[in-house]
């Protein structure tokens, strides 16, 4: 069994605003998510965010908003450009600095590929994209995890041939696999992986990642969950969210509004009706980030379907 470490918290703050840039508003609404009572946040060096996050944790710290960073769980990932041998290390360290912290809570790579060292750039230049050296790059998150900078480690937008792949080469398995995941794509396949495998599944984009340039507004104006939000005098973004809680996942939220980052923490005390699941269970499928910019014929994927594997496929 994957070990996380303390419990994750069911529901995170996200920090990918689009574009990938610190702001006032970024920092004002970490501060009142804190308030509200949020404890997990979700950063990673390509956001830009992990800076005004520590300045944040800094802040509800002096405020008294949190007694110690103990109450927090924080996940950051590893982009491309330094999933490479002997790069790890150097890249987590600039996380901790970046945020001000002596550990993360967990640690994932950001995708299953490597790019050429360097700046993070977007949009991404295809000729950067380059194959990950598994087996290397995994040692050294297992040895930063043995170094106590981060209680445990994971991956993001793996697969479960990918997973599989891994878990061959890993001394410790990874402990979280971050995907997107909505009625609109319910991962069947991937949980009862995951599941068998002990690996806990995070959810990103689960509302369908609306007004960023990955994602799109099919969840937020799928009709069947219009029913049903209005059935049971809950917003379409709760019916969502309650549905990923009752999967057994942990779920990223982005919103840097105030009203709706309250509504995304009442998921809680209410639950959908087996009528609920069925009709969603039917509602037909759609790959919303398809990772198209990691796509390249020179690259390590030459497809979507190398990129995910059998997943794709509906």
């Amino acid at each position: 069994m994957a070990s996380i470490g303390k419990a994750i918290p069911l529901v995170g703050m996200g920090t990918a605003a689009f574009p990938f840039a610190p702001s006032e508003t970024m920092k004002d609404s970490i501060l009142h998510a804190i308030k509200v009572g949020y404890r997990h946040f979700d950063t990673a060096s390509a956001y830009n965010s992990e800076k005004p996050l520590g300045e944040v944790i800094k802040k509800a710290l002096e405020l008294g908003l949190i007694k110690s960073r103990e109450e927090l769980f924080i996940t950051s990932k590893l982009w491309g450009n330094d999933a490479h041998p002997h790069c790890v290390l150097p890249a987590l360290q600039q996380t901790l600095k970046n945020l001000e912290l002596e550990y993360l809570d967990l640690y994932l790579i950001h995708w299953p590929l490597s790019m050429k060292p360097g700046n993070f750039e977007f949009p991404l230049k295809k000729e950067d994209l380059l194959p990950m050296d598994y087996a290397s790059v995994w040692k050294d998150l297992e040895d930063c995890q043995k170094l106590g900078l981060t209680k445990a480690i994971g991956v993001s937008n793996f697969s479960s041939k990918k997973l599989d792949d891994l878990l061959r080469i890993a001394t410790i398995p990874p402990a979280v696999n971050q995907v997107e995941m909505n009625p609109l794509w319910q991962q069947k396949k991937l949980r009862e992986f995951c599941a068998e495998k002990g690996i806990h599944i995070t959810a990103y984009s689960p509302l369908g990642a609306r007004g960023t340039p990955w994602g799109g507004d099919r969840v937020m104006e799928c009709q069947v969950l219009k029913e049903i939000a209005q059935a049971r005098g809950k917003t379409i973004a709760q019916v969502c969210l309650r549905w990923i809680y009752e999967q057994g996942v942990s779920v990223i939220v982005k919103s840097f509004n105030k009203e709706r980052m309250k509504e995304n923490l009442e998921i809680f005390d209410w639950e959908l009706s087996v009528e609920d699941i069925q009709k969603i269970d039917q509602i037909q499928q759609f790959k919303g980030v398809p990772g198209l910019e990691f796509i390249s014929d020179e690259g390590p994927y030459k497809s979507v379907v190398e990129l995910w594997d059998e997943e794709i496929q509906f």
